[in-house]
């Protein structure tokens, strides 16, 4: 963000401020139209020309966006969404207050009231809702002059001209093609003859995280989304996957900490009462299961009572399997999430995170028992006991951060949820157990 422009919107001078704006991105117009004054906003707008002023608007965060719908007159708002792509439109009207929502269909045409509605019918997290519908539809029997008329009469106000969609009289998908093979082809060819009939397509009611996968997969620009008759009904484009994958990634790695009702507010907008509401319940579950670790120790005394210095070696024995768990379920997790390991894979899984865990151990307690034989007075017992119970606390750790992910996934459940909170738990009273059990053994406590 420039500090500057944001300085020069707040003192009003406006005459500057539009030489700025002729050479700004919108991108860089409506991050700082979003840290200005709101007393200022409204002036700093309205310089702009219309088809600007839409694309910018389509980038201000949606908090600000709803405030200045309530700002501008009914004319403004009319020809910002005469602009305005009809998904971005979705999303303001599902996040906007009732009167913003309103004011927002009570000013665009009945064609895209229409098309919002039968959008805002799509469950939040499927393709249907983060498509658009502004797409150029093309016919078999075109020819590339007719379809590059086509594009030139219609395409000003579509998402993307550059893929192409061929539809039949019932409007189901049967090609696609690119521009610039329109553009290199024969003037008479036909379109038919030119599209590529195995397309990659997606339901309308596909989970987006699915969608994103796919993008990923083929390395799409966009992709068209089908109904049930195999009827086109919008496209879905990279820049929206980005912001999907973006909004997945950012709630799977809550989930991972514990955070379990996410605010889809910025950090800093978001209450501390909110904040502290959705951390304080997984807190609050995992600070009962710190008292299974109590009473663990608590069971022991005895055997502490006899050796005192077995207490030094339980954080080093918690902090590394709780660790080596976090890191095997943070890759399965992501492995899963991008379509690398599926439910099928548990046992290679398992069989090549235990050769892991193998190799680990080998270092991990060849390192320990030097240490421990050398500081406790060469005592190779205690080094040993330490060091078997490190490698065996590593293994578990390691086979349960990989086998709870996909017992997750089995269980329709998310994944995440299974991330380092509950794994350190259970791996924490695994080493406990497994540690005091073999000093018991080896000391006769």
């Amino acid at each position: 963000m420039d500090n500057h422009v944001v300085d020069i919107i707040n003192t009003q001078s406006h005459e500057e401020l539009k030489i700025l704006f002729a050479h700004m991105n919108a991108v860089d117009i409506a991050d700082v139209l979003a840290h200005a004054d709101e007393e200022h906003t409204i002036a700093a707008f309205r310089l702009l020309d219309d088809r600007v002023a839409s694309e910018v608007f389509s980038y201000i965060p949606l908090e600000r966006q709803h405030w200045l719908v309530g700002e501008l007159t009914d004319f403004e708002v009319e020809e910002i969404m005469e602009d305005l792509p009809v998904d971005d439109m979705v999303d303001l009207i599902e996040e906007a207050p009732d009167d913003v929502g309103k004011r927002v269909l009570e000013n665009v045409s009945p064609e895209k009231s229409e098309l919002i509605d039968r959008m805002l019918d799509y469950p939040d997290d499927s393709a249907g809702s983060v498509m658009t519908t502004e797409v150029v539809y093309l016919r078999a029997n075109m020819t590339a002059n007719d379809a590059l008329h086509t594009i030139r009469s219609s395409g000003v106000d579509k998402e993307t001209i550059y893929t192409c969609y061929v539809i039949d009289s019932e409007r189901k998908l049967i090609g696609v093609v690119t521009a610039d093979e329109l553009l290199y082809a024969p003037l008479a060819e036909k379109v038919r003859n030119l599209m590529d009939t195995n397309v990659i397509f997606a339901q309308a009611s596909d989970d987006r995280e699915e969608i994103a996968g796919l993008f990923a997969k083929y390395d799409l620009l966009a992709m068209p989304v089908v109904n049930r008759n195999n009827q086109l009904v919008g496209i879905v484009t990279i820049d929206d996957i980005l912001d999907v994958m973006h909004q997945e990634d950012t709630e799977d790695f809550e989930k991972m900490v514990g955070i379990i009702n996410r605010s889809d507010e910025p950090y800093m907008k978001t209450s501390v009462t909110k904040h502290a509401r959705n951390r304080i319940a997984w807190l609050l579950v995992l600070m009962l299961a710190a008292a299974i670790t109590g009473a663990i120790i608590s069971t022991f005394e005895d055997a502490l009572a006899v050796l005192p210095v077995l207490v030094v070696f339980i954080p080093i024995l918690m902090g590394v399997g709780g660790n080596a768990g976090a890191q095997t379920s943070t890759v399965v997790i992501r492995g899963m999430a991008i379509g690398e390991i599926e439910k099928s894979d548990i046992w290679k899984l398992i069989w090549r995170e235990t050769r892991i865990a193998l190799v680990c151990s080998v270092i991990l307690g060849g390192a320990n028992f030097i240490r421990v034989f050398f500081m406790y007075d060469r005592d190779y017992m205690l080094a040993f006991v330490v060091s078997i119970s490190l490698c065996i606390t590593l293994l578990v750790a390691k086979s349960i951060g990989c086998t709870l992910p996909i017992l997750a996934k089995t269980l329709k459940l998310d994944p995440s949820i299974m991330a380092a909170p509950i794994i350190t738990t259970i791996v924490d009273c695994t080493a406990l157990i497994v540690f005091f059990s073999f000093a018991r053994v080896a000391f006769g406590l």
